[in-house]
Protein backbone atom coordinates (compact mmCIF):
# COMPACT_ATOMS: atom_id res chain seq x y z
CA UNK A 1 0.00 0.00 0.00
CA UNK A 2 1.32 3.40 -0.78
CA UNK A 3 0.34 6.99 -2.34
CA UNK A 4 -2.25 9.06 -1.36
CA UNK A 5 -5.26 5.86 -2.02
CA UNK A 6 -3.14 4.15 0.62
CA UNK A 7 -2.84 6.71 3.65
CA UNK A 8 -6.48 7.39 3.02
CA UNK A 9 -7.42 3.40 3.09
CA UNK A 10 -5.51 3.63 6.29
CA UNK A 11 -7.51 6.31 7.85
CA UNK A 12 -10.31 5.18 6.95
CA UNK A 13 -9.68 1.59 8.73
CA UNK A 14 -8.55 3.66 11.66
CA UNK A 15 -11.97 5.64 11.62
CA UNK A 16 -13.72 2.65 11.77
CA UNK A 17 -11.72 0.52 14.31
CA UNK A 18 -11.51 3.87 16.35
CA UNK A 19 -8.42 3.53 17.56
CA UNK A 20 -5.96 6.01 18.09
CA UNK A 21 -1.97 6.30 18.10
CA UNK A 22 -1.12 5.92 21.67
CA UNK A 23 0.30 3.06 22.74
CA UNK A 24 -1.69 1.48 25.52
CA UNK A 25 -1.36 2.02 29.15
CA UNK A 26 1.69 4.86 29.51
CA UNK A 27 0.36 6.25 32.38
CA UNK A 28 0.70 4.80 36.03
CA UNK A 29 -3.07 3.90 37.14
CA UNK A 30 -3.81 3.55 40.55
CA UNK A 31 -5.45 0.41 41.48
CA UNK A 32 -7.83 1.32 44.10
CA UNK A 33 -7.49 3.72 47.38
CA UNK A 34 -3.79 4.77 48.70
CA UNK A 35 -3.94 2.30 51.22
CA UNK A 36 -5.79 -1.08 51.55
CA UNK A 37 -5.50 -4.01 54.15
CA UNK A 38 -2.78 -6.31 52.74
CA UNK A 39 -1.91 -9.81 54.82
CA UNK A 40 1.75 -10.15 55.29
CA UNK A 41 2.16 -13.73 56.72
CA UNK A 42 -0.41 -14.29 59.25
CA UNK A 43 -1.54 -10.77 60.02
CA UNK A 44 -2.71 -7.50 58.38
CA UNK A 45 -1.42 -4.33 57.67
CA UNK A 46 -1.93 -1.43 56.17
CA UNK A 47 0.05 -0.65 52.80
CA UNK A 48 0.85 2.09 50.77
CA UNK A 49 0.10 0.77 47.16
CA UNK A 50 2.52 1.53 44.10
CA UNK A 51 0.83 2.64 41.35
CA UNK A 52 -0.32 0.28 39.01
CA UNK A 53 -0.47 0.01 35.24
CA UNK A 54 -3.90 -1.34 33.57
CA UNK A 55 -7.17 -0.48 36.74
CA UNK A 56 -7.93 2.66 34.91
CA UNK A 57 -11.53 3.13 34.68
CA UNK A 58 -11.83 2.81 30.69
CA UNK A 59 -14.33 5.73 29.12
CA UNK A 60 -17.66 3.04 28.68
CA UNK A 61 -18.25 2.71 24.56
CA UNK A 62 -21.94 3.39 23.73
CA UNK A 63 -21.82 0.75 21.36
CA UNK A 64 -19.99 -1.71 23.18
CA UNK A 65 -23.43 -4.00 22.97
CA UNK A 66 -24.10 -3.44 19.65
CA UNK A 67 -25.05 -6.48 17.74
CA UNK A 68 -25.13 -8.48 20.67
CA UNK A 69 -27.49 -11.47 20.81
CA UNK A 70 -28.30 -13.78 23.45
CA UNK A 71 -27.46 -17.40 22.58
CA UNK A 72 -29.13 -18.78 25.67
CA UNK A 73 -31.46 -18.43 28.83
CA UNK A 74 -29.11 -20.75 30.85
CA UNK A 75 -27.41 -19.36 33.87
CA UNK A 76 -23.96 -20.47 34.32
CA UNK A 77 -23.61 -20.65 38.38
CA UNK A 78 -20.21 -19.29 39.32
CA UNK A 79 -17.93 -18.49 42.59
CA UNK A 80 -15.36 -15.81 42.53
CA UNK A 81 -12.05 -16.69 44.31
CA UNK A 82 -9.81 -13.75 45.83
CA UNK A 83 -10.15 -9.93 46.73
CA UNK A 84 -6.47 -8.72 47.28
CA UNK A 85 -5.76 -5.22 47.29
CA UNK A 86 -7.01 -4.39 43.86
CA UNK A 87 -10.58 -6.18 45.12
CA UNK A 88 -9.45 -8.49 41.47
CA UNK A 89 -12.58 -11.51 41.82
CA UNK A 90 -15.25 -8.64 41.12
CA UNK A 91 -13.27 -6.69 38.60
CA UNK A 92 -14.17 -8.77 35.18
CA UNK A 93 -18.13 -8.31 35.47
CA UNK A 94 -19.27 -11.72 36.04
CA UNK A 95 -21.98 -9.95 38.54
CA UNK A 96 -23.29 -8.00 35.68
CA UNK A 97 -23.63 -10.59 32.96
CA UNK A 98 -27.29 -11.87 31.90
CA UNK A 99 -25.94 -15.68 31.76
CA UNK A 100 -24.20 -15.98 35.56
CA UNK A 101 -25.54 -16.26 38.81
CA UNK A 102 -22.68 -15.62 41.36
CA UNK A 103 -23.44 -17.77 44.07
CA UNK A 104 -20.52 -18.01 46.44
CA UNK A 105 -17.50 -15.78 46.87
CA UNK A 106 -14.44 -16.68 49.10
CA UNK A 107 -11.71 -14.38 50.64
CA UNK A 108 -9.57 -15.68 53.60
CA UNK A 109 -9.86 -12.09 55.38
CA UNK A 110 -13.24 -11.40 57.08
CA UNK A 111 -13.15 -7.74 56.16
CA UNK A 112 -12.20 -7.95 52.63
CA UNK A 113 -14.65 -11.14 51.98
CA UNK A 114 -17.40 -8.73 53.42
CA UNK A 115 -17.01 -6.03 51.25
CA UNK A 116 -16.52 -8.83 48.27
CA UNK A 117 -19.84 -10.06 49.09
CA UNK A 118 -21.51 -6.45 48.42
CA UNK A 119 -19.56 -6.17 45.20
CA UNK A 120 -20.47 -9.05 43.86
CA UNK A 121 -24.23 -8.93 45.19
CA UNK A 122 -23.76 -11.91 46.62
CA UNK A 123 -24.67 -14.01 50.29
CA UNK A 124 -23.12 -17.06 50.26
CA UNK A 125 -19.87 -16.70 51.81
CA UNK A 126 -16.81 -19.27 52.31
CA UNK A 127 -13.25 -18.49 54.13
CA UNK A 128 -11.56 -20.21 51.71
CA UNK A 129 -11.95 -22.11 48.27
CA UNK A 130 -11.66 -26.01 49.87
CA UNK A 131 -14.38 -25.37 51.84
CA UNK A 132 -16.25 -23.92 48.80
CA UNK A 133 -15.27 -26.85 46.88
CA UNK A 134 -16.40 -29.18 49.59
CA UNK A 135 -19.92 -27.36 50.43
CA UNK A 136 -20.57 -25.76 47.03
CA UNK A 137 -21.76 -28.55 44.89
CA UNK A 138 -24.01 -26.41 42.80
CA UNK A 139 -21.03 -24.52 41.33
CA UNK A 140 -20.09 -24.94 37.69
CA UNK A 141 -17.02 -23.12 37.26
CA UNK A 142 -14.80 -20.66 39.40
CA UNK A 143 -13.00 -17.64 38.82
CA UNK A 144 -9.24 -17.51 40.59
CA UNK A 145 -8.17 -14.35 41.75
CA UNK A 146 -6.10 -15.32 44.58
CA UNK A 147 -2.29 -15.04 44.61
CA UNK A 148 0.05 -16.00 41.94
CA UNK A 149 1.93 -18.32 43.57
CA UNK A 150 -1.48 -20.49 44.39
CA UNK A 151 -3.09 -20.28 41.03
CA UNK A 152 -1.58 -23.66 39.82
CA UNK A 153 -2.48 -25.40 42.62
CA UNK A 154 -5.76 -23.72 43.53
CA UNK A 155 -6.74 -24.47 39.62
CA UNK A 156 -5.75 -28.15 39.84
CA UNK A 157 -8.27 -28.49 43.87
CA UNK A 158 -11.24 -27.10 41.32
CA UNK A 159 -10.47 -29.26 38.46
CA UNK A 160 -10.55 -32.63 40.58
CA UNK A 161 -14.00 -31.09 41.85
CA UNK A 162 -14.65 -31.30 38.69
CA UNK A 163 -15.53 -27.06 37.91
CA UNK A 164 -14.32 -25.51 34.83
CA UNK A 165 -11.45 -22.92 35.81
CA UNK A 166 -11.33 -18.98 34.64
CA UNK A 167 -7.79 -18.03 36.64
CA UNK A 168 -5.67 -14.64 36.92
CA UNK A 169 -1.84 -14.69 35.38
CA UNK A 170 0.72 -16.46 35.14
CA UNK A 171 -0.96 -19.93 34.59
CA UNK A 172 1.83 -21.04 37.16
CA UNK A 173 4.79 -19.69 39.27
CA UNK A 174 8.33 -20.52 38.22
CA UNK A 175 7.95 -24.75 38.22
CA UNK A 176 7.81 -26.83 35.04
CA UNK A 177 6.64 -29.83 37.12
CA UNK A 178 3.42 -28.09 38.12
CA UNK A 179 2.81 -27.07 34.86
CA UNK A 180 3.13 -30.42 34.02
CA UNK A 181 0.51 -31.67 36.65
CA UNK A 182 -1.50 -28.83 35.84
CA UNK A 183 -1.53 -29.62 32.24
CA UNK A 184 -2.31 -33.27 32.83
CA UNK A 185 -5.07 -32.66 35.27
CA UNK A 186 -7.04 -30.65 32.72
CA UNK A 187 -6.62 -33.65 30.41
CA UNK A 188 -7.88 -35.63 32.52
CA UNK A 189 -11.01 -33.21 33.99
CA UNK A 190 -12.90 -32.83 30.50
CA UNK A 191 -13.30 -29.32 32.06
CA UNK A 192 -12.99 -25.85 30.69
CA UNK A 193 -9.95 -23.56 31.42
CA UNK A 194 -9.04 -20.16 30.69
CA UNK A 195 -6.52 -17.74 32.09
CA UNK A 196 -7.63 -14.09 31.69
CA UNK A 197 -4.52 -12.94 30.07
CA UNK A 198 -5.39 -9.09 29.91
CA UNK A 199 -3.33 -8.33 26.50
CA UNK A 200 -5.55 -10.74 24.47
CA UNK A 201 -8.25 -8.69 24.70
CA UNK A 202 -6.43 -5.16 24.55
CA UNK A 203 -8.14 -3.71 21.49
CA UNK A 204 -4.81 -3.53 19.26
CA UNK A 205 -4.00 -6.90 19.65
CA UNK A 206 -7.16 -8.59 18.78
CA UNK A 207 -7.31 -6.51 15.92
CA UNK A 208 -3.06 -8.20 14.98
CA UNK A 209 -5.33 -11.39 15.66
CA UNK A 210 -8.29 -11.11 13.42
CA UNK A 211 -5.86 -9.60 10.57
CA UNK A 212 -2.74 -12.62 10.96
CA UNK A 213 -5.70 -14.81 10.55
CA UNK A 214 -6.78 -13.16 7.69
CA UNK A 215 -3.37 -13.93 6.30
CA UNK A 216 -2.24 -9.65 6.51
CA UNK A 217 0.43 -10.73 7.56
CA UNK A 218 1.44 -14.11 6.73
CA UNK A 219 5.02 -15.37 8.48
CA UNK A 220 5.71 -13.00 11.84
CA UNK A 221 9.85 -12.24 11.00
CA UNK A 222 10.09 -10.10 14.32
CA UNK A 223 7.62 -8.94 17.29
CA UNK A 224 8.14 -7.16 20.61
CA UNK A 225 6.27 -7.04 23.60
CA UNK A 226 6.82 -4.93 27.02
CA UNK A 227 5.38 -4.98 30.15
CA UNK A 228 6.67 -2.20 32.43
CA UNK A 229 5.47 -1.69 35.88
CA UNK A 230 7.86 0.46 38.19
CA UNK A 231 7.98 -1.40 41.69
CA UNK A 232 10.11 1.48 43.90
CA UNK A 233 8.93 -0.18 46.95
CA UNK A 234 7.16 -3.62 47.28
CA UNK A 235 3.47 -3.65 46.53
CA UNK A 236 1.27 -4.99 49.01
CA UNK A 237 0.88 -8.91 48.48
CA UNK A 238 -0.37 -12.17 50.17
CA UNK A 239 2.95 -13.40 52.08
CA UNK A 240 4.73 -10.74 50.17
CA UNK A 241 4.93 -12.78 46.89
CA UNK A 242 5.53 -9.87 44.68
CA UNK A 243 8.55 -9.03 46.75
CA UNK A 244 11.49 -8.86 44.84
CA UNK A 245 9.66 -11.05 42.16
CA UNK A 246 12.00 -12.42 38.86
CA UNK A 247 10.34 -10.58 35.81
CA UNK A 248 10.13 -13.23 33.30
CA UNK A 249 8.13 -15.33 36.26
CA UNK A 250 5.01 -12.51 34.99
CA UNK A 251 5.68 -12.64 31.64
CA UNK A 252 2.22 -13.07 29.86
CA UNK A 253 1.70 -9.38 29.59
CA UNK A 254 4.26 -9.23 27.18
CA UNK A 255 4.32 -12.62 25.64
CA UNK A 256 0.92 -12.03 24.67
CA UNK A 257 1.83 -9.83 22.12
CA UNK A 258 3.07 -12.51 19.72
CA UNK A 259 1.66 -15.73 21.11
CA UNK A 260 -2.17 -14.05 21.52
CA UNK A 261 -1.85 -12.44 17.91
CA UNK A 262 -0.76 -16.37 15.99
CA UNK A 263 -1.57 -18.86 18.83
CA UNK A 264 2.02 -19.97 17.70
CA UNK A 265 4.76 -20.73 20.62
CA UNK A 266 8.26 -20.09 21.69
CA UNK A 267 10.50 -22.98 21.25
CA UNK A 268 13.97 -21.44 22.90
CA UNK A 269 15.32 -18.63 24.78
CA UNK A 270 18.48 -16.08 25.52
CA UNK A 271 17.42 -13.82 28.09
CA UNK A 272 19.54 -11.16 29.63
CA UNK A 273 18.71 -9.60 33.24
CA UNK A 274 20.39 -6.18 34.78
CA UNK A 275 21.35 -6.05 37.99
CA UNK A 276 19.01 -3.73 40.15
CA UNK A 277 19.53 -0.87 42.36
CA UNK A 278 16.14 -1.57 44.50
CA UNK A 279 16.68 -3.20 47.57
CA UNK A 280 13.81 -5.66 46.46
CA UNK A 281 15.43 -6.50 43.92
CA UNK A 282 18.93 -7.66 45.61
CA UNK A 283 19.35 -11.67 45.75
CA UNK A 284 19.71 -11.30 49.10
CA UNK A 285 16.85 -9.44 49.70
CA UNK A 286 14.05 -11.45 48.42
CA UNK A 287 13.14 -15.12 48.80
CA UNK A 288 13.34 -16.21 45.11
CA UNK A 289 17.18 -15.17 45.26
CA UNK A 290 16.39 -12.98 42.29
CA UNK A 291 18.93 -10.20 41.40
CA UNK A 292 17.40 -9.10 38.65
CA UNK A 293 14.53 -5.87 38.08
CA UNK A 294 14.67 -6.33 34.08
CA UNK A 295 14.84 -9.03 32.19
CA UNK A 296 14.96 -8.68 27.93
CA UNK A 297 14.11 -12.50 26.80
CA UNK A 298 15.11 -13.15 22.95
CA UNK A 299 12.94 -16.01 21.57
CA UNK A 300 12.76 -17.97 18.98
CA UNK A 301 9.25 -18.78 17.59
CA UNK A 302 7.90 -22.03 15.94
CA UNK A 303 7.57 -20.22 12.70
CA UNK A 304 10.73 -19.61 12.42
CA UNK A 305 10.53 -16.04 13.36
CA UNK A 306 12.21 -14.15 16.26
CA UNK A 307 10.41 -12.49 19.57
CA UNK A 308 12.17 -9.54 21.89
CA UNK A 309 9.91 -9.47 25.40
CA UNK A 310 10.65 -7.26 27.75
CA UNK A 311 9.68 -7.14 31.44
CA UNK A 312 11.06 -4.62 33.88
CA UNK A 313 10.58 -3.41 37.41
CA UNK A 314 12.79 -1.15 38.33
CA UNK A 315 12.96 1.31 35.03
CA UNK A 316 11.07 4.39 36.39
CA UNK A 317 8.60 5.83 34.03
CA UNK A 318 5.67 5.24 32.12
CA UNK A 319 4.07 1.78 32.46
CA UNK A 320 2.77 -0.25 29.90
CA UNK A 321 1.67 -3.29 28.39
CA UNK A 322 2.57 -2.89 24.57
CA UNK A 323 3.69 -4.21 21.46
CA UNK A 324 4.25 -4.62 17.87
CA UNK A 325 4.46 -7.14 15.00
CA UNK A 326 6.51 -7.22 11.58
CA UNK A 327 5.71 -9.74 8.72
CA UNK A 328 6.41 -10.83 5.34
CA UNK A 329 3.41 -9.17 3.73
CA UNK A 330 2.36 -6.09 6.56
CA UNK A 331 3.53 -4.93 10.08
CA UNK A 332 1.79 -3.21 12.70
CA UNK A 333 3.15 -0.65 14.95
CA UNK A 334 1.80 2.57 17.26
CA UNK A 335 -1.80 1.16 16.31
CA UNK A 336 -1.58 1.66 12.87
CA UNK A 337 -1.55 -1.24 10.14
CA UNK A 338 0.88 -1.09 6.95
CA UNK A 339 1.47 -3.82 4.52
CA UNK A 340 1.08 -5.06 0.44
CA UNK A 341 -3.36 -5.08 0.63
CA UNK A 342 -5.04 -2.36 -0.60
CA UNK A 343 -8.15 -2.98 1.32
CA UNK A 344 -9.06 -3.30 4.72
CA UNK A 345 -11.05 -5.02 7.29
CA UNK A 346 -13.11 -3.42 9.58
CA UNK A 347 -12.11 -5.17 13.14
CA UNK A 348 -13.69 -4.60 16.35
CA UNK A 349 -13.87 -6.08 19.61
CA UNK A 350 -17.05 -8.54 19.95
CA UNK A 351 -19.88 -6.92 21.49
CA UNK A 352 -20.37 -7.51 25.14
CA UNK A 353 -23.93 -7.96 26.65
CA UNK A 354 -25.76 -5.10 27.78
CA UNK A 355 -24.87 -4.03 31.93
CA UNK A 356 -21.30 -5.56 31.17
CA UNK A 357 -18.38 -2.97 30.75
CA UNK A 358 -15.24 -3.57 29.65
CA UNK A 359 -13.08 -2.09 32.58
CA UNK A 360 -9.92 -2.10 33.25
CA UNK A 361 -6.47 -3.13 31.20
CA UNK A 362 -7.70 -1.02 28.00
CA UNK A 363 -11.61 -2.57 28.20
CA UNK A 364 -9.84 -5.72 28.11
CA UNK A 365 -11.54 -6.73 31.62
CA UNK A 366 -15.16 -7.42 30.13
CA UNK A 367 -14.22 -9.46 27.32
CA UNK A 368 -12.01 -11.82 28.70
CA UNK A 369 -15.41 -13.23 31.34
CA UNK A 370 -17.63 -12.88 28.15
CA UNK A 371 -15.40 -15.18 26.13
CA UNK A 372 -15.04 -17.75 29.04
CA UNK A 373 -18.88 -17.53 30.16
CA UNK A 374 -19.54 -17.71 26.02
CA UNK A 375 -16.97 -20.63 25.69
CA UNK A 376 -19.30 -22.51 28.47
CA UNK A 377 -22.23 -22.03 26.65
CA UNK A 378 -21.26 -23.12 23.21
CA UNK A 379 -19.61 -25.87 24.72
CA UNK A 380 -15.63 -24.81 22.69
CA UNK A 381 -11.89 -24.02 23.48
CA UNK A 382 -12.14 -20.54 25.01
CA UNK A 383 -9.33 -18.14 23.54
CA UNK A 384 -6.75 -18.33 26.00
CA UNK A 385 -7.26 -22.08 27.20
CA UNK A 386 -4.99 -24.31 28.64
CA UNK A 387 -2.03 -25.36 25.98
CA UNK A 388 -2.12 -21.40 25.29
CA UNK A 389 -2.18 -20.34 29.04
CA UNK A 390 0.96 -22.47 29.54
CA UNK A 391 2.85 -21.42 26.17
CA UNK A 392 2.49 -18.00 27.60
CA UNK A 393 3.72 -18.81 31.03
CA UNK A 394 6.30 -21.30 30.63
CA UNK A 395 8.48 -19.63 28.09
CA UNK A 396 9.37 -16.55 31.33
CA UNK A 397 10.31 -19.77 33.54
CA UNK A 398 13.20 -20.72 31.30
CA UNK A 399 14.01 -17.00 30.10
CA UNK A 400 14.81 -16.31 33.67
CA UNK A 401 16.97 -19.73 33.93
CA UNK A 402 18.66 -18.34 31.06
CA UNK A 403 19.29 -15.00 32.81
CA UNK A 404 20.85 -17.03 35.77
CA UNK A 405 22.78 -18.85 33.20
CA UNK A 406 24.22 -15.38 31.46
CA UNK A 407 21.98 -15.29 28.48
CA UNK A 408 22.36 -18.90 27.58
CA UNK A 409 20.24 -20.54 25.23
CA UNK A 410 17.43 -23.07 26.35
CA UNK A 411 14.89 -25.00 24.83
CA UNK A 412 11.58 -24.32 25.76
CA UNK A 413 8.85 -27.03 26.82
CA UNK A 414 6.02 -27.33 24.68
CA UNK A 415 2.17 -27.61 25.47
CA UNK A 416 -0.93 -28.45 23.25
Amino acid sequence: MGGTEGASSRRRFLQAIGIGTAAFGLQQISCSGAKQATQVGTGTEAVDLASIPGFEKTTADPGASEGWQSISDRKIKVGLVGHGVCKFAVQFGFQDHPNVEVVAVSDLIPERLAEMAQMASCNRTYPSLEAMLKEGKDIEAVFIATDAPSHAKHAIMALNHGKHVACAVPAVWGSLEEADVLYNTWKQSGKKYMMFETSAYHEDVHIMRELYRRDFFGKIVYSEGEYYHYFSTPLGSYNNWRDGLPPQWYPTHSNGYYICVTGQRFTEVSCLGTQSVLNQFQAKNNAYKNPFGTEIATFRTSENGVSRMAVSWDTAGFGAEAGRIRGEKGSYYHNQFQGLVDKLPTIKRPPLPPGVEGGGHGGSHGQLMNEFVTSLLQDRAPLVDMPMALNLTVPGIIAHQSALKDGEWLTIPQYG
